[in-house]
Parts: C-alpha cells; sequence; structure tokens
C-alpha cells in the first residue's frame, strides 16, 4: 500500500511539472489565441494567478485591437479576485475610460469605486483614499441613479462617512489632549457644524465646554470676560440638551468655576471704578 502511494505521488509529481513546464512555454509563447482561450479557461476555473500573468502579456499585444476589451475586463477581474485592490480600481477606471459605451461600463464604475472602498483605512489613519471612494461612488450614483448597485453604494457612503467623521472627532479631541485648547474648541465647534447628528454630540459639547475653560481661564485679563461668558454660555446649551449627561458633575464644577472667576473679575474692575 505504501509502495502504491509512492508511486501516485510520483506521478502527480511528474504531472504537475509537466503541467508547469507547459505553461512556462505557454507563457513566453507568441501563440496569443492558445493564451487568450488559456486565460479564459483558467479563470472559469478560478486559478486567477495563471489567468492574470496571461492576461497581461495579452495586454500589449491586443492594445486597440480585437478582444482587448475582454482581456482588460478578466484582467480587472482576476485583480478583485486576488484582493489586488489598488491595481484592480486603477483597471476598472481605465477600463471605463477606454470603453465608455461598453455593456459593463457601469460594472466597472461601481467595481473601480468599490475597490478603492476596500482600500479605505480606519479612521485612527489618513482618509485621503476614503475621499477619493466617496467620489467615486457619488459619481457612480449620478451617472447611474437606477443602478443595482445603489441599495450597496448608499450603505458604502454611510459607512465612510461615518470613519470620516470619527476622524474629524478624533483629531480635534486630540488638541486638547496635547493641552491646545483653543484649537480644540474651534474644531469642535467646526465639528458639531459639519456632523449635528453625530453621536459623538454630547463628548463634543462636553470637550468644548473644558476646552473653552482652560482657553480662558489662561487668557490674558481684557480676554478673560469675554471667553469666560462665552464658557457659560456654552454650558447652558450643554446642560439644556443633556439633562442626564453623564458629565453633569463635572460640567457643573466648571460652570461653577468660571461664575466664580467672572464675579472676582467683575468685583475688581468695581474696585478700579470706585478708586476713579
Amino acid at each position: 500500500m505504501n509502495k502504491c502511494a509512492h508511486i501516485v505521488l510520483i506521478l502527480l509529481s511528474i504531472i504537475l511539472l509537466c503541467s508547469c513546464d507547459g505553461y512556462s512555454r505557454l507563457v513566453k509563447s507568441e501563440d496569443y489565441a492558445t493564451q487568450y482561450s488559456e486565460a479564459k479557461r483558467y479563470y472559469d476555473e478560478e486559478r486567477y494567478s495563471r489567468a492574470r500573468q496571461l492576461l497581461e502579456n495579452l495586454q500589449l499585444h491586443y492594445r486597440d485591437r480585437e478582444n482587448a476589451e475582454n482581456i482588460l475586463w478578466y484582467y480587472s477581474q482576476c485583480l478583485l479576485k486576488q484582493k489586488d485592490y489598488y491595481l484592480a480600481a486603477y483597471n476598472f477606471t481605465m477600463f471605463t475610460k477606454r470603453y465608455p459605451y461598453s455593456t459593463r461600463a457601469e460594472e466597472g464604475l461601481y467595481l473601480a469605486a468599490y475597490c478603492k472602498y476596500k482600500e479605505a483605512p480606519p479612521s485612527y489613519l489618513d482618509q485621503t483614499i476614503t475621499k477619493d471612494a466617496i467620489e467615486e461612488f457619488e459619481r457612480f450614483a449620478e451617472r447611474y441613479p437606477s443602478s443595482i448597485h445603489i441599495p450597496e453604494v448608499n450603505a458604502y457612503l454611510d459607512d465612510m462617512n461615518k470613519r470620516l467623521m470619527q476622524k474629524d472627532y478624533d483629531i480635534a479631541v486630540g488638541y486638547y489632549n496635547i493641552e491646545s485648547y483653543h484649537a480644540a474648541y474651534v474644531a469642535l465647534k467646526n465639528f458639531l457644524n459639519l456632523y449635528p447628528d453625530s453621536p459623538n454630540r454630547e463628548d463634543a459639547m462636553y470637550y468644548i465646554l473644558r476646552s473653552g475653560y482652560e482657553y480662558a481661564s489662561n487668557s490674558r485679563e481684557d480676554k478673560m470676560q469675554e471667553r469666560l461668558q462665552q464658557v457659560v454660555g456654552d454650558f447652558d446649551k450643554f446642560a439644556t440638551t443633556f439633562t442626564n449627561s453623564k458629565y453633569k458633575e463635572s460640567a457643573q464644577e466648571i460652570y461653577t468655576k468660571s461664575k466664580a472667576l467672572l464675579a472676582k473679575i467683575e468685583q475688581e474692575q468695581s474696585g478700579e471704578s470706585a478708586k476713579k
């Protein structure tokens, strides 16, 4: 039994070597018709690495000639199947530019955007690719508003906009963490203007209050009063919006300290006026 198994293993190895040798010869040959038919066969068999190499070669031979559209399409699909999303996005984009009237143009534009979406990183990383993917999906939705992909497109857009929202929030709070309080205050205000329904709204308003107080209490005397009054106003908005906030005690403490500083400033101003 062991001897039979050994023989079978040897035969399989020989067949594999012959197969590899035959494939290598095919890749190097100038029999482009056979390369094309074999590339399609490999693709149908989901042997994407082999199909990809043959199709890559064929693109040079069939540029602007018969079968060029099919070759670029299947090549792009191989890249997608192998999760090479960066190259796949580029090639699907090229497909839609070269063949704008193809019956596959709609699918190509969708897949170009989808591949960029798959490349988009988590919110804590640079979001340039995410913004590109959003633009691609918006362009697709504008061009094909009745496409069967619209529900998916809307879901992907929602996901990516959440990433951008989280990125903006993290940046704004990051300013607070490095004690750049004025930058934090401005960034958080801008965040709420841009995302009024953000799930981070309560946190953002609380950090506006904290950064505003830190900025105001460390300001020059001639600016402190105005900025503390802004803190009091921010507290009123926060307390009205979130009556049972998890930050209630801390926010109240900031309000109390702000009012105490304002009272001290007003007392000093009254004393100076009396002297005059």
